[in-house]
């Protein structure tokens, strides 16, 4: 498979995005996101950390091309009240009138059908044009795929945590809007120490690749903190969907990651266990 990536229905949501969105959290200037903009990245996802020159960017794109852009927002709230005051902050300081995708963020089982209400109330009342929902324990997106109101998810998906091709994927409803997060596994996919022997090290641009090839996600967050991280996401754009060979040297990568990430987790559990004994026996 060759070929460059245009934009695409965001599933039914009528929105069209690019295959890359853009974070907030990291630190990517208001000029870098312009400057990606005019390159086609239309998708800005102020986020977790809403840093206030990320915004600007929105903000300047906003008012010269409101249609062109499409602007999502998270919320973290656990008090429905508190939903639609969080966005008409965001609204008021992007000087938009709407957002067109609301996230609900970080649920690992559906939401109580009070937060539900508060989010479909805002798309009602037309602050947002859509709503989805994050959750980092995939069977819980089975439900969460049947529930009225939510257009779509955002799943963890990379080489190295593939299991929603068979976890979520095979729930997901006609016109769900799907978007990836984590592309590169907080960068270990393209850290060397990671790559098994004879294998390349990927690039940021292998990683977004590799979400985007699946045929279930229509775009992926990049969480870029400078212009050259920018100009490496865009070359993945350029680049296009994975060839199976690509597909299979990342999934190779991806378990490398994961069995030394595991690998990892077990040795400093003993530490901190062996610490905790040690200490208990000095302090007696």
């Amino acid at each position: 498979m060759t070929g460059s990536w245009e934009k695409v229905p965001f599933g039914d949501t009528g929105l069209r995005v690019s295959r890359i969105g853009l974070g907030s959290s990291y630190g990517l200037s208001d000029v870098e996101v312009e400057r990606a903009y005019e390159r086609g990245i239309n998708f800005m996802f102020w986020g977790l950390r809403r840093r206030g020159s990320f915004g600007r960017g929105i903000a300047k794109i906003a008012a010269r091309d409101r249609e062109g852009v499409v602007i999502a927002v998270q919320s973290y709230t656990r008090v429905a009240s508190l939903m639609s005051t969080s966005l008409d902050c965001v609204r008021r300081s992007l000087k938009v009138d709407h957002v067109d995708v609301l996230g609900l963020g970080w649920w690992d089982d559906l939401p109580p059908e009070r937060i539900l209400d508060a989010a479909r109330k805002l798309k009602e009342q037309g602050k947002t044009r859509s709503i989805v929902i994050s959750c980092h324990h995939r069977p819980s997106f089975e439900k969460m795929l049947q529930t009225p109101g939510l257009d779509g998810i955002m799943v963890r998906y990379n080489a190295a945590h593939p299991g929603a091709e068979q976890d979520v994927f095979p729930f997901l409803q006609p016109g769900a809007a799907v978007l990836g997060f984590t592309a590169t596994r907080w960068a270990t996919l393209m850290d060397p120490r990671f790559t098994p022997e004879g294998d390349a090290t990927p690039r940021g641009s292998d990683c977004y690749r590799f979400a985007l090839s699946s045929p279930h996600v229509h775009a992926t967050l990049a969480g870029l903190r400078n212009g050259e991280e920018l100009d490496e996401a865009m070359i993945a754009l350029d680049r296009g969907p994975m060839s199976e060979d690509e597909l299979a040297w990342m999934k190779r990568v991806g378990r490398a990651v994961r069995d030394k990430a595991k690998a990892q987790q077990v040795i400093g559990a003993f530490d901190r266990i062996r610490s905790a004994l040690f200490g208990a026996r000095r302090a007696a």
